[in-house]
């Protein structure tokens, strides 16, 4: 890996802003979105019942419950407790085994190779310091394991709704894009020589709305980063805002009788560790 984060960053503080962004709305809502990418991941690592697997940033559960019904010994992380609760009602509803913990995709509460596996959706890529959070993926990885990423590229519907964001609500100066880790530039820079080799291929994900107002409705309501980035703006800036959001929706609606249908592209990464 690449030396230490910018240390000119304040990473408790911008950790502790995060975790009270994504505590906003509620992320259960937007989810759904990503369950054709959970699938996905748990297919492209060839999880197999009796593996311990650990979902970083795991918020509701989508990429845990997917592991679970494998039969794999199932963890997942987070730092948003309303979301490990609905984590938990979900796992009991299915009558799935998984443990859900409060924690830090930067400092993981776990001893050196504890895992065969470690998946993350969405999630890990947006840690305070990346290159920390990319640390922790490894160490707590078995020799021989794989960390499976489905990621947000810097193109197509992700990156430019996480463009949009970042035009309305800047981050703070000298932090990195979540959209680094959907790259192959990106993941080199972030693991380096500490892993074997990186398999990385874009993936569709469909989205499925009513209209492209409904879609922006969706996350004006319940996604914590829309919901930061509003608060932050007058009424012309929440407007604007608005209307960008719609604007990319509508770029990427594939659909042609009114009804969109939004192509996602993102990052599907199996990060496999030396022996």
């Amino acid at each position: 890996m690449t030396s230490d984060a910018n240390p000119t960053v304040d990473y408790p503080t911008l950790t502790s802003n995060q975790r009270q962004t994504w505590s906003q709305g509620d992320f259960h809502e937007i989810a759904r979105l990503n369950v054709v990418m959970a699938e996905a991941m748990c297919d492209a690592g060839d999880l197999r019942a009796g593996e311990r697997v650990l979902d970083v940033g795991c918020g509701s559960g989508t990429a845990a419950l997917v592991a679970a019904r494998r039969y794999c010994q199932v963890t997942g992380i987070d730092y948003v407790t309303s979301l490990l609760d609905r984590a938990r009602l979900r796992a009991a509803a299915e009558g799935l085994e998984a443990e859900f913990l409060e924690a830090d995709a930067q400092d993981l509460p776990f001893e050196d190779d504890s895992f065969d596996a470690v998946l993350s959706v969405y999630g890990v890529q947006f840690a305070a310091d990346q290159q920390r959070a990319a640390r922790e993926l490894v160490r707590v990885t078995s020799p021989g394991g794989r960390i499976i990423l489905a990621s947000p590229p810097p193109h197509g519907w992700s990156g430019d709704f996480f463009a949009v964001h970042a035009r309305h609500n800047p981050p703070p100066p000298g932090t990195d894009s979540p959209l680094r880790w959907g790259s192959t530039d990106g993941l080199a820079e972030l693991f380096g020589d500490t892993v074997a080799r990186i398999d990385s291929e874009p993936r569709p994900a469909f989205q499925y709305w009513r209209s492209t107002d409904h879609a922006v409705d969706v996350f004006w309501r319940w996604f914590g980063p829309t919901i930061s980035a509003a608060e932050r703006l007058d009424d012309e800036g929440r407007g604007s805002l608005r209307t960008d959001l719609q604007h990319v929706f509508e770029r990427y609606d594939r659909a042609a009788d009114g009804t969109p249908v939004v192509e996602n592209t993102y990052l599907l990464s199996v990060v496999t560790l030396g022996q």
